[in-house]
């Protein structure tokens, strides 16, 4: 019996591992881990996929492990990390449960994504992994440096991040993604400007010698905004 067709679950399965460890430090008080965790999860999660297609070993279960995989890493383990960050920066607030929010809104966006034919190559809405290293790499960033601690260690602003992030995974609003469709160029214009500001922000970040999280923070944020902007203001034909 070939083991090639377990192969990708196999992978996905390490996905669900560091994203349920994850949670684990993350509930301990240690997001510096929690988020390494995340960055793993996202690295397992990507890798999954492609060696499903290489490896032809799609596979029925393996969609729906992939997304009960993706729940658990970029639901769950994004909401934990924000409320231990509030602990940890003394918010005694009952807003703290507010970003149990972004779990629930993650699971009705990994619903959504499966049974919708539209995304292919690009997004309609936010990625789970995208809200999720927003709010990870902010926590990281948090945990080392207080730098953004007159936002972070109010009792509204990672509530609202949350709520934020969550009516955009289940929004319409269409979002460009990496892979490139059949027939389309590699890169765009929107694309290079992405791509562009994404260096752009790891420079800033090398320059003034801050923890590199905020690079990564930075980059995903740009990402959002950018689609914003296109979608709020259309190119003209």
């Amino acid at each position: 019996m070939s083991i090639r067709k377990y192969i990708p679950n196999t992978i996905t399965s390490m996905n669900a591992l560091c994203g349920s460890m994850g949670v684990v430090f993350a509930l301990q008080g240690h997001p510096n881990f929690a988020f390494i965790l995340m960055l793993c999860a996202a690295v397992f999660d990507f890798c999954d996929g492609l060696a499903a297609r290489l490896l032809k070993a799609y596979s029925p279960m393996g969609k729906e492990l992939d997304s009960l995989s993706d729940m658990v890493s970029f639901g769950v383990l994004p909401a934990m990390m924000l409320i231990g960050t509030m602990q940890l920066k003394g918010v005694d607030s009952w807003t703290e449960v507010v970003p149990l929010f972004l779990a629930v809104m993650s699971a009705l966006r990994l619903a959504k994504f499966n049974i919708d034919e539209r995304q292919s190559s690009d997004f309609i809405g936010v990625a789970t992994p995208t809200a999720a290293i927003i709010s990870g790499s902010l926590c990281y960033f948090s945990y080392h440096s207080t730098a953004l601690d007159f936002l972070v260690a109010t009792p509204w602003f990672l509530p609202v991040l949350s709520v934020v992030l969550g009516l955009l995974l289940v929004s319409e609003i269409p979002m460009f993604g990496m892979k490139v469709a059949p027939g389309h160029k590699l890169l765009d214009a929107k694309r290079i400007v992405f791509l562009c500001l994404a260096a752009a922000s790891c420079v800033f970040v090398a320059v003034a010698g801050l923890n590199w999280s905020l690079a990564v923070l930075m980059t995903f944020v740009v990402y959002i905004v950018e689609n914003l902007i296109i979608y709020i203001l259309p190119a003209k034909k």
